[in-house]
């Protein structure tokens, strides 16, 4: 049976729609980014049986459709006449509309017109071949999902989250607990009061207590030198054990669901798993992709008569279900009438029940946030409103708690940094500011004075923190910058005009585990004075709080970013809650990013869709009759037209379309790219050394690389200039094809040129922010493959960032004064 998990992100703003739609012959409805298919159950009433499990993992993040029409049962369609995409771009009639942002080439039946070079080159392919090489790649059968024999680098950051979790969750108890007399105090406090406890027990007389010389002042730690560690050391993987896999498997048989699924499971139950699950089948809800239709017919074939919609154990199930399904869309909590009106579209009898009793049962959080009334002060820590005249309205949400505890700590975090700025090092800060001009001398001094400072601004926009970051250093402050991909890392160092370790330039994902970046503490603080982050709308919720609770006390944090891109794969919105809560100085950078595509892109961030002349080929608009066409021209435009005509590499062009499904998506379009550029039997689960692919470490996170071999460890990949070994049972889940992304997968990393495919099924996926995105991939040259007629346009116009419901505004009001 297919079990394609489906997604609230294409549900509207907060609500959780689960509608069972069929598209392109697959059960079930598409598949959001930052998602897993995993294979389902099966059993009586459950769609297609015991099917095999599909695990090829949408690690990638939420926000992309899996089959780029499939949004809420809408029809897709297709667009036809190439005369009328270029009007959709150019914005008026002919084929001439296009002209002021790029060359078009007309599509003729023969599409022997070639779209990047000159009309009479070579490099053109008829039109008969175009479907023929492109098909819909076979979905993998069940998978074996024990777990890794080596740690890989996901484990490892999983690890490392873990171990931030546990020591933020320490701090709060401390806080909270009871203090013992001089038990929190140091240094000279805790030697004085030790003085003064000994005379008062008469071990030593006052003249022989304080005649004692003082203790010799402690100096600071220097930044310890860190040597770029490419992967974490084997260690062996603790997964569950061999007897408890196998109990699960044997009451997912006896239920009829899939075997595979037993590894997931009894990682997800833990101990007695089997008992559980036999106890309660909807547990199974617990395991990714698996739907509610699928856990009904399992839990039917357990317990028979005794099954039904009004059972308590599905109620509460089907709650955590749908938080999870909201989180993968982004949000971090769910109004209670959105939660409660979802459930009703799941036969929940009684939907107030379900969620009192997820509370009861510590599976869900319930939180009362005050609503903000325009022009009403906002409220402060330690207010105590006793007239009941001036009681605030309130929203009720719930929320899981891993993502109420990372938001909760995440605001604290940052009233922390605002509230415990440092004046030791004002002369470094000084000469730092000093050293710089224009817009990083003014970011340099909103930062020596504030602990938390925004800056915005495009791609260009990077030269001011990363001045910022080399002045910081030469004055002899402890500064580092973490960036979203590896891609980033590397751009910003060729700004500072050397390795990014000298330079201090790594990655969120390695200073988080410990491979990049200052060493930590006593406290587990890092030793930094200043942590920038170039990529902070990537940030979700929970990476956000590992990295603010990192920070010590006194240290400054500078996130930049472009609002206008995609926001971030995980949970939350921080960078645009923190532009929202203006809690901070915001600095808008004023570089603006230069060229036809600086013009282009810049212009969609706001809205329009403008005319930009484009002499050097730089945006070619090729328009297209249907997905079939899209994907032959995508195909030429790579191997042929722009190396010819641009002097482009296929290996430096990447193709970025909606979604992973459909016929003009990822998976058709890697196909028909394969079988041009590195054609091959596909022998380790469908690669071939050479082949361009997507390694997905951890959920929402992206890292573009290449196959070199393959042996019994594994899968060898260079990402990034990194060896990276992924274990044979996690290939299906991590890996994909990397010649055609989606813009979530793509966002934090740019490429000489980008072919941006818009099939007509795919109109109903675009928004501004996907297109702002999308376009803004390219360096030198954009080509669109164009079939989405005027909706292109209205995109770009009227489709704003679909909303996310968070609570860290809420949180940082009653913390943090607004600026």
């Amino acid at each position: 049976m297919s079990t394609e998990p489906e997604t609230t992100e294409e549900a509207g703003p907060g609500t959780p729609d689960t509608p069972g739609t069929t598209e392109h012959g697959t059960d079930g409805a598409a598949t959001a980014e930052g998602t897993t298919d995993t294979g389902g159950a099966g059993g009586a009433g459950a769609a297609g049986g015991s099917g095999a499990a599909d695990t090829g993992g949408d690690a990638d993040g939420a926000g992309d459709a899996d089959d780029a029409g499939a949004t809420d049962g809408s029809a897709s369609t297709e667009a036809h006449g190439g005369s009328d995409g270029a009007d959709a771009v150019g914005g008026s009639g002919g084929s001439d509309a296009v002209d002021g942002i790029g060359d078009v080439e007309a599509t003729g039946d023969s599409g022997a017109a070639d779209a990047v070079g000159d009309s009479g080159g070579a490099g053109a392919v008829g039109d008969a071949d175009a479907e023929d090489a492109v098909g819909d790649s076979a979905e993998a059968g069940a998978v074996d999902g024990s777990g890794a024999a080596e740690l890989s680098e996901a484990e490892a950051e999983l690890a490392a989250q873990r171990v931030e979790r546990e020591r933020i969750e320490r701090r709060k108890a401390e806080k909270r607990g009871p203090i013992d007399s001089g038990a929190k105090l140091s240094g000279k406090a805790a030697d004085l009061l030790a003085a003064v406890r000994a005379v008062e027990s008469g071990e030593k007389p006052v003249a022989a207590v304080f005649a004692e010389p003082a203790p010799a002042p402690r100096r600071p730690a220097p930044e310890p030198v860190r040597r770029p560690q490419p992967a974490p050391a084997p260690v062996a993987p603790s997964g569950p054990a061999p007897e408890t896999v196998d109990a699960v498997r044997r009451v997912l048989t006896e239920g009829g669901a899939p075997d595979a699924l037993a590894p997931q499971v009894a990682a997800a139950l833990g101990e007695g798993a089997d008992s559980a699950l036999r106890e309660d089948p909807w547990q199974l809800l617990r395991v990714g992709g698996v739907r509610p239709d699928q856990a009904d017919g399992f839990a039917r074939a357990l317990l028979g008569a005794a099954c039904g919609p009004d059972d308590e154990r599905r109620g509460r199930a089907l709650t955590v279900w749908l938080l999870e399904q909201a989180a993968v869309a982004g949000h971090t909590a769910l109004e209670l009438p959105t939660l409660t009106a979802a459930l009703g579209k799941q036969g929940v009898p009684d939907p107030d029940a379900a969620v009192q009793g997820a509370l009861a049962e510590g599976e869900a959080l319930v939180f009362q946030d005050a609503l903000e009334e325009p022009g009403a002060a906002a409220p402060q820590a330690g207010d105590e409103d006793t007239d009941e005249e001036r009681e605030r309205p309130v929203r009720v949400l719930v929320g899981l708690e891993r993502y109420a505890l990372a938001e909760e700590s995440l605001a604290d975090g940052l009233a922390r940094l605002v509230n415990s700025l440092g004046k030791e090092a004002g002369q470094a800060w000084e000469a730092t500011a000093a050293g710089l001009s224009g817009g990083a001398a003014e970011l340099a001094r909103a930062v020596a004075g504030h602990g938390l400072v925004l800056h915005t601004g495009g791609e260009a926009a990077r030269a001011e923190p990363a001045a910022l970051l080399g002045a910081a250093r030469a004055a002899g402050l402890r500064a580092f910058a973490a960036c979203h991909t590896p891609d980033g890392r590397r751009r910003l160092a060729e700004r500072l005009g050397g390795e990014a370790a000298e330079h201090g330039v790594g990655t969120v994902a390695g200073l988080l585990s410990g491979a990049e970046g200052p060493g930590r503490d006593a406290d587990g603080a890092l030793e930094l004075d200043l942590l920038i982050v170039p990529d902070a709308p990537q940030l979700d919720v929970e990476s956000a709080a590992m990295l603010v609770e990192s920070l010590p006390d006194g240290a400054r944090l500078l996130l930049g970013g472009d609002p206008g891109v995609l926001w971030s794969a995980g949970p939350g919105r921080v960078f645009a809650d923190l532009l929202a809560a203006r809690a901070c100085p915001q600095i808008a950078s004023r570089v603006p990013d230069p060229g036809p595509l600086g013009e282009l892109v810049s212009g969609i961030g706001v809205g329009e869709l403008n005319q930009v002349a484009a002499p050097g080929k730089e945006i070619v608009i090729v328009p297209v009759r249907d997905a079939g066409e899209a994907v032959h021209r995508t195909v030429q435009l790579v191997a042929d037209s722009v190396p010819r005509a641009i002097g482009v590499p296929a290996d430096q062009t990447v193709v970025i379309t909606p979604g992973h499904g459909g016929a003009a998506g990822t998976r058709a379009l890697n196909s028909a790219l394969k079988e041009r550029l590195n054609p091959g039997p596909g022998r380790f689960g469908g690669f071939d050394p050479g082949d361009r692919i997507a390694y997905s470490p951890a959920p929402g996170r992206t890292v573009p690389g290449v196959v070199v071999k393959a042996d019994a460890g594994g899968l060898h990949l260079s990402c990034a200039g990194a060896p990276v070994v992924v274990p044979r049972e996690r290939v299906e889940g991590s890996v994909r094809h990397g010649w055609a992304l989606t813009a979530h997968q793509a966002v934090g990393t740019r490429w000489p040129a980008a072919v941006v495919v818009l099939p007509g099924d795919a109109a109903q996926a675009l928004s501004r922010p996907w297109v702002y995105t999308a376009f803004g991939r390219a360096e030198r040259h954009l080509s669109v493959v164009h079939g989405v007629e005027q909706a292109l346009p209205k995109a770009v116009a009227e489709v704003p960032p679909k909303p996310r419901t968070t609570r860290l505004q809420t949180l940082l009001r009653t913390q943090v004064p607004a600026t």
